[in-house]
């Protein structure tokens, strides 16, 4: 009896994220981060320096070094994007509460909340600039108020691609709150104090782990410094024999896979 022949499962095709957007089409996603040229350029000249020297040290080749510092700016990409990314996200995150602040004053004046938002982004403007993102995100709330849009789901999608848990959960609270007649300035208020309390507790535990990336700092640094001062033992001791070279590459392996187990380790997400 013949074998029926096994069928091929098909291969998982990777998922493409589309970007959100704003109700009107207009808005960033902020969950991704899209680089400049000038940032892209400026990831490659310090990746590409890291690797020169680092080749040059260990190596003492030129040829190696030059191999070694292409390798370093192209892998040096995702790594500094997702940097830029993460101090995106915190400015926005500072900028957030400059305009909680703007609106709890415009409450505390009696303003309805149209005339709120319209005085925040002033206020945004001059603190920030017209190009700031919280600046661009209040032109495109009090643009959808004169074309009839409700301030909750302007507000709700806001939230929604700033990828900030802070603002998620203002946005919910100020349409439950909004919807039914609550306290607005209340609620902008104690959100305000929130967000707040949880940048001074950061900042605290910033202070608290300063010592430690200092060190963790000083400990790529010192391979460095230990192969130039290797240097006076002779070729024995580091040149560029095969033995030394696996060892070598197998030193800067451990050295980078201790880097990224220490900065998971200090780096405290709240």
């Amino acid at each position: 009896m013949a074998r029926k022949p096994k069928e091929k499962k098909p291969k998982k095709q990777k998922e493409v994220y589309i970007p959100k957007q704003g109700l009107m089409g207009i808005g960033e996603d902020y969950h991704v981060y899209y680089m400049t040229r000038q940032e892209k350029l400026t990831g490659l000249l310090i990746g590409a320096a890291a690797g020169l020297v680092i080749g040059y040290v260990f190596f003492n080749n030129w040829i190696v070094a030059v191999l070694l510092a292409i390798f370093a700016a192209v892998k040096i990409r995702k790594p500094y994007q997702d940097y830029l990314h993460k101090k995106r996200l915190k400015s926005l995150l500072l900028q957030f509460k400059d305009l909680l602040e703007a609106l709890s004053a415009s409450y505390s004046a009696g303003m309805a909340t149209s005339k709120a938002f319209e005085n925040a982004q002033g206020e945004m403007i001059q603190l920030y600039g017209p190009e700031s993102d919280i600046a661009r995100e209040m032109q495109i709330i009090n643009v959808g108020l004169q074309h009839n849009l409700n301030i909750e789901d302007l507000l709700l999608n806001f939230a929604d691609r700033s990828g900030l848990d802070d603002v998620n959960s203002f946005a919910n609270v100020f349409d439950v709150c909004n919807r039914k007649g609550g306290n607005l300035q209340q609620i902008v208020g104690d959100t305000r104090k929130i967000i707040n309390d949880k940048i001074d507790m950061e900042m605290e535990i910033q202070t608290m782990v300063a010592a430690s990336k200092n060190e963790l700092n000083i400990m790529m640094v010192m391979p460095l410094i230990i192969m130039l001062s290797m240097r006076g033992f002779g070729e024995s001791m580091t040149g560029n024999s095969l033995a030394n070279i696996v060892i070598k590459l197998a030193a800067l392996a451990i050295f980078a896979a201790a880097y990224v187990i220490g900065k998971r380790m200090i780096e405290i997400k709240l």
